[in-house]
């Protein structure tokens, strides 16, 4: 047996094949060459020879070999045809070395890729992963991405997939449940691809939006968009085995479905669908450009957002939630031209939410809450009772927090907007410096010396002075005003009761309340 081994072959350093010299020179050109210039210079049965990267590995090799030792006979399906043909093509398999060759055979298999199944073409993309350069170069890998077009284009108008669609009836929203955006399988046919594609490699899927020429800024295809977004949300899976590729490979991705997004714009997504996106991306090297696009999008229907949409991971930020992704949203949304005092306090609302919730975080910074605190205008707020109580759910996160941290913290309050309760429960508050204590305590009082001011026989028109003067001057919310006002107006008619029965008011005693 060993004088038919005669030759050996090296592949990538890993492996060895112990092969016959006149066996691999009848079908492989290449090595036949490589052969003769070896003898030349060195004894080959020595040394062999030494193969680098070659496609497929040693399982590439071997499958090349068994065509070799079955004299020129093998067994090719969609699932071995492009390993084959890359063999074929690196080791000069072709008719000049040998009729009806390896290469040649390949090639007669592939001349009907477009009968196929759908299930075998994309069976044979994925076989291309390990040795996708060569795939690539040979040409193999358009030719089997214009297969599953084909195929595509024979159940969807491929139309579709290269020009924009702003119609409301193709909302991505409308194909996702309100609780996580999942693709509903069976609600168009547009989808039906969708799901079969995620196995492939992020090469390939950029291969794919390529040939559609789509590439990164030329995407203005809701179809290819919703794919690439279902595709990368499979991709970020935790236990997915294709994000064992490197982040970068899908950045490229990632930028191509927000341009899509951005260029189809608030048309087709919701605010909860913007924040579903920016969730998916977040972490797959986003461009600065995609990034700030999205935001811009967002802060725009900020009045939309949801408590649980803000509540967006931190990261490597030091904090268990990206605040300054919020501070971000809430300045583009106060600088945008068309917001109304009613979005205002509707997003004024739910800031305050958004300080409750993230107050026990005890990695949170005390200038990233005054961030979120501040990023508002006062007008925005009708009440600071909420903001009180973020602050208070704050300080006891951070029992150790610094005099001079827990004052600079309750600044942000505005004392004149506080109810009396909130005030009360200030004052009583061993968490709150006792100089904060007293300025609130001292805003409340100008209030009621303000209010003691316009109570007087003519009820009903003073009121609405005393409302109109608040509201000019920001003092406090209408409802604590009227509570306060009613109990001095209570105070006055009863003074006057008094006076009817012909008792002097200077010797009436005023009751007393228990």
């Amino acid at each position: 047996m060993a004088e038919f081994c005669d030759l050996q072959i090296h592949i990538d350093g890993q492996q060895t094949f112990f092969t016959n010299e006149r066996i691999v020179s009848r079908f492989c050109g290449k090595l036949r060459k490589i052969i003769k210039q070896e003898k030349r210079r060195t004894q080959i049965r020595n040394s062999g020879i030494e193969i680098d990267d070659f496609p497929g590995g040693a399982d590439g090799f071997e499958q090349a070999m068994r065509f070799c030792y079955n004299n020129g006979a093998v067994e090719i399906t969609a699932s071995n045809v492009s390993l084959l043909h890359c063999c074929a093509i690196f080791l000069g398999m072709t008719e000049k070395v040998s009729s009806f060759n390896l290469l040649h055979q390949t090639e007669v298999f592939l001349q009907g890729i477009f009968y196929w199944s759908w299930s075998d073409t994309v069976t044979c993309l994925k076989s291309c992963e390990p040795f996708f350069c060569y795939a690539d170069s040979s040409g193999l890998i358009q030719k089997l991405l214009c297969s599953i077009l084909a195929k595509i284009a024979q159940k969807t108008d491929v139309n579709l997939l290269v020009s924009s669609s702003s119609s409301s009836s193709s909302s991505p929203d409308k194909y996702f449940n309100s609780d996580e955006l999942k693709i509903k399988p069976s609600s168009s046919r547009k989808e039906w691809w969708f799901e079969d594609l995620t196995v492939l490699h992020p090469k390939t899927i950029q291969q794919f939006v390529k040939i559609l020429g789509a590439y990164g800024n030329d995407n203005n295809s809701l179809v290819l968009t919703r794919f690439l977004l279902h595709y990368l949300k499979i991709a970020v899976r935790p236990n997915n085995k294709i994000m064992n590729s490197k982040t970068s490979e899908y950045s490229e991705l990632a930028n191509t479905a927000v341009h899509g997004v951005i260029s189809i714009g608030k048309t087709a997504f919701s605010c909860r669908g913007l924040f579903w996106v920016l969730r998916i991306v977040s972490g797959l090297g986003l461009s600065r450009e995609c990034q700030a696009g999205l935001e811009r999008l967002i802060g725009g229907m900020l009045d939309q957002a949801t408590l649980d949409d803000l509540l967006i991971f931190g990261g490597h930020n030091g904090g268990a939630y990206d605040v300054n992704l919020v501070v971000r949203l809430i300045r583009l949304f106060v600088h945008d031209d068309k917001v109304t005092l009613e979005k205002m306090k509707k997003v004024g609302k739910l800031m305050d939410k958004y300080l409750g919730e993230i107050g026990p975080d005890q990695h949170l910074k005390v200038s990233k809450f005054l961030g979120i605190a501040k990023s508002l205008p006062d007008y925005a707020r009708d009440c600071y009772d909420e903001v009180y109580k973020a602050i208070d759910i704050y300080l006891q996160s951070h029992p150790a927090l610094a005099l001079e941290e827990r004052s600079r913290l309750c600044r942000c309050l505005n004392y004149k907007k506080l109810g009396l309760e909130a005030c009360k429960d200030l004052a009583k508050n061993p968490r709150i410096p006792p100089r904060i204590a007293v300025q609130a305590l001292a805003s409340q009082h100008s209030i009621m010396q303000i209010a003691d001011q316009f109570v007087n026989d003519d009820y009903d028109s003073k009121y609405n002075q005393l409302v109109s003067y608040n509201n000019s001057n920001n003092f406090m919310n209408v409802k604590e005003l009227k509570k306060m006002y009613n109990y001095k107006g209570r105070m006055g008619q009863m003074s006057r009761m008094t006076t009817v029965k012909g008792v002097p008011p200077q010797n009436t005693a005023m009751p007393r309340f228990c």
